[in-house]
């Protein structure tokens, strides 16, 4: 695949690809073989819409990350956070978990029990951000935001919440590392949002709804990725949410294994084997507090 324009809006369209991860489905967007990261957005997945029965829930045991940044924005529902740093934090609709790993972290994501007690619903974007090669090893930290401290910037037909960087005059309080892009974007019916052209590389992934870009329709569950610098408007067709992200180009190539993140393969292998040995004193990866299992390694 090259970078040659589709038009002269849209560099590449990819639609995500579901993947089940026991009991709920996501649709995975990024990475993919051709296009790795978007800015510094190096993994992208929406979960869900899922309904879980009473007693039916998320169970993602303590696993371990380096080299990124994760972040969890939901549209609803509710999910229980915990850490290695002693991090105990719920999080709900528009509020924003931003996790950075640097050189370790061990984290796990459940549904709260009071809901898993009634049964709920879940929806939301679950992302990973690549951090510059300068800070892949910083020290771990984890920050909460609510939904409230979030700027609302408000546009003829549109509302949207800038929840990491800059974006239409805002910026969040989310600290990050490098310039990004990343907004929620509610749209009325015949709504047209120009996109922000102060960034780099822009994607725009569909939630839902329908929406026109430079003359094609980009689907639910799609992401288009921008022509840089191009003039590029979304308009939509009916009610739509769409999820705008980009930011600088990282220059450095990343490799992605399972949730590790680095631009140095002897760094990954280094990760690989402090997992392996993750519960004994001589591993880098400190235990969750609480929590009494864990994700193996896998195989392959």
């Amino acid at each position: 695949m090259t970078d040659l324009p589709r038009n002269r809006c849209i560099l590449d369209r990819i639609a995500g690809r579901s993947r089940d991860l026991g009991g709920f489905s996501v649709k995975r967007v990024l990475p993919i073989a051709h296009r790795k990261l978007v800015g510094p957005f190096v993994f992208f997945d929406e979960m869900g819409p899922a309904t879980f029965a009473p007693g039916g829930g998320i169970d993602v045991r303590p696993h371990p990350h380096i080299g990124l940044a994760t972040v969890t924005y939901l549209f609803e529902g509710r999910i229980r956070h915990r850490d290695s740093l002693g991090s105990l934090q719920d999080i709900t609709p528009g509020d924003v978990n931003w996790m950075t790993a640097g050189r370790g972290i061990v984290h796990s994501e459940r549904t709260h029990p009071d809901d898993r007690a009634r049964g709920y619903a879940i929806h939301g974007i679950q992302s990973w951000v690549a951090l510059p090669a300068a800070d892949e090893e910083i020290e771990p930290a984890f920050v909460h935001h609510p939904a409230a401290t979030l700027p609302q910037v408000r546009r003829p037909g549109a509302r949207l919440a800038v929840i990491a960087g800059s974006a239409y005059g805002a910026r969040s309080p989310v600290a990050v590392r490098s310039p990004t892009l990343y907004v929620a974007a509610d749209l009325d019916a015949g709504a047209a949002l120009p996109v922000c052209g102060e960034h780099e590389e822009r994607g725009v992934y569909v939630v839902g709804g329908e929406v026109e870009i430079g003359g094609e329709t980009i689907p639910p569950g799609e992401l288009a990725v921008l022509v840089p610098g191009a003039e590029v408007t979304v308009n939509a067709r009916s009610a739509s949410r769409v999820m705008l992200l980009g930011g600088a180009r990282l220059p450095e190539e990343r490799i992605v294994w399972w949730n590790l993140v680095s631009t140095r393969a002897a760094r990954i292998e280094q990760a690989k084997a402090d997992w392996l040995r993750y519960g004994s004193p001589d591993s880098a990866f400190p235990p969750v507090p609480d929590e009494h299992e864990f994700i193996p390694l896998p195989s392959a």
